[in-house]
């Protein structure tokens, strides 16, 4: 998945009001960008950080920068942008994914009490697709960030699907490259943890990918093992 026009660098001075932040041009502007982000983002938005914004000249978008990339400590990239993991997921599928090999990947098909699955693939293998780029010790992703009710309501669905004999996978894309393994963060919803262990028992697959992240475009990695 490439950025639809080249991302310029800038510092984080602050976010606030979840979907909004103040950042600095390197040529000294303050402007407002769009951050496309509701969750916690721990560790990834304090003032101070250098992140990449991705310009636009809709009229019809009130802000003229979107939020896509944190620059970490050491450097390397990730991903703050959470409608990117189903793009990336999307032409993965389309492409040929090991785990996941399909003639036909539909996308946003309704199911369950008023939800949409992500893909539905061949017209039977329901996949659910989660943005994780939260980090708390060592090489450890970690999902969720924060509480999630629609979350484990769709783990729920997803396990009404594969009890009914349909294939059902939910799979998570780490957007950042310090992490090497998957866990659930279950001391900060355990609601969600236990919906997720309802999902296991029923047959609910689960799958975890890191990514290949630059300033020109976030593309699928390699699978990560994922702790039971």
């Amino acid at each position: 998945m490439r950025f639809a026009t080249p991302l310029v660098p800038a510092t984080l001075l602050r976010r606030y009001k979840r979907f909004l932040s103040d950042v600095r041009l390197d040529d000294g502007r303050e402007v407002a960008a769009h951050c496309p982000n509701p969750g916690a983002m721990t560790g990834l938005a304090e003032p101070g950080m250098r992140v990449w914004l991705e310009p636009n000249d809709d009229p019809k978008k009130k802000l003229k920068f979107g939020w896509r990339l944190t620059e970490l400590p050491d450097g390397r990239l990730a991903g703050v942008d959470t409608s990117v993991p189903n793009r990336v997921v999307g032409e993965a599928l389309r492409a040929g994914l090991d785990a996941l090999p399909c003639r036909e990947v539909r996308p946003e098909v309704r199911y369950g009490a008023n939800s949409r699955i992500d893909f539905l693939l061949d017209g039977t293998t329901h996949v659910e697709v989660k943005n994780v780029h939260f980090r708390r010790e060592g090489d450890w992703a970690e999902f969720p960030d924060s509480p999630t009710a629609r979350g484990a309501k769709h783990l729920d669905e997803m396990a009404e699907v594969a009890r009914a004999g349909h294939r059902a996978v939910t799979l998570y894309l780490v957007q950042r490259p310090d992490c090497a393994r998957l866990r659930l963060a279950r001391d900060l919803d355990p609601r969600y943890a236990a919906a997720f262990d309802r999902a296991a028992a029923a047959g609910v697959e689960v799958l975890a990918y890191g990514t290949r992240i630059t300033t020109e475009g976030v593309g699928i990695g390699e699978r990560l093992p994922v702790a039971p």
